[in-house]
């Protein structure tokens, strides 16, 4: 049966928090709110837990995975970042943005893009988010929490455990967060390329050329 907890989306409980990793480590998929949308998480090598997540979101070998870090140097383990990408990094995060951008060794190869190599990364402005994170002290290995057959992320976090309640080891009330998905930005050399318009938009990257 999957559990739930209300967390403040302010001041998460440490209490909560600690029992919500302790899901995730041994092998939990969990709900959680984002600065975004709700999304669903495992642990980075949790192969069967990734699985999981598939089965829920009805996807194929061929989507992309997001690891959700805690800041840049996190992201700085699993990709490659050159000067002039770290600069359009610091003027995105932490916010609604995920960034294409090569990946390291330190990323499973059933995580990348199978032609470009590529992982897509993002560093939340959420609370709860940040409270997870460091606890786990490693990337949330995520996707966005949207139905098969559906165009829209679920919002409320009741409905996810209702539509869900077989499929989770945890939903996460953090309230309505929403429903908009993130701007996705690929960085090539300094070039962001905005290639999905989402929360945030693309002013951010109005300084920095575009392809």
């Amino acid at each position: 049966m999957t559990q739930y907890f209300q967390i403040h989306p302010r001041n998460p409980q440490t209490r909560l928090i600690r029992q919500a990793v302790g899901i995730l480590r041994t092998g939990g998929v969990i709900a959680y709110p984002t600065d975004s949308s709700y999304a669903l998480g495992c642990r980075i090598g949790d192969k069967a837990a990734m699985e999981r997540i598939r089965r829920i979101r009805a996807l194929d070998d061929r989507h992309d995975f997001t690891l959700v870090c805690r800041d840049l140097s996190e992201v700085a383990v699993y990709a490659r970042v050159g000067n002039a990408d770290y600069r359009i990094l610091r003027a995105g995060t932490p916010g609604p943005y995920t960034f294409i951008l090569p990946a390291t060794r330190e990323v499973p190869r059933r995580l990348q893009n199978p032609r470009r190599k590529t992982i897509g990364l993002r560093v939340p402005a959420h609370a709860i988010t940040q409270a997870l994170l460091a606890e786990l002290e490693e990337p949330l290995m995520s996707v966005t929490l949207i139905p098969p057959g559906e165009d829209l992320p679920l919002a409320e976090p009741q409905e996810i455990r209702e539509r869900l309640e077989h499929e989770l080891d945890l939903v996460i009330d953090g309230g309505n967060c929403g429903w908009e998905p993130t701007t996705v930005v690929v960085l090539t050399d300094g070039v962001a390329t905005v290639t999905r318009l989402g929360k945030g938009g693309a002013g951010t990257f109005a300084a920095f050329p575009a392809q």
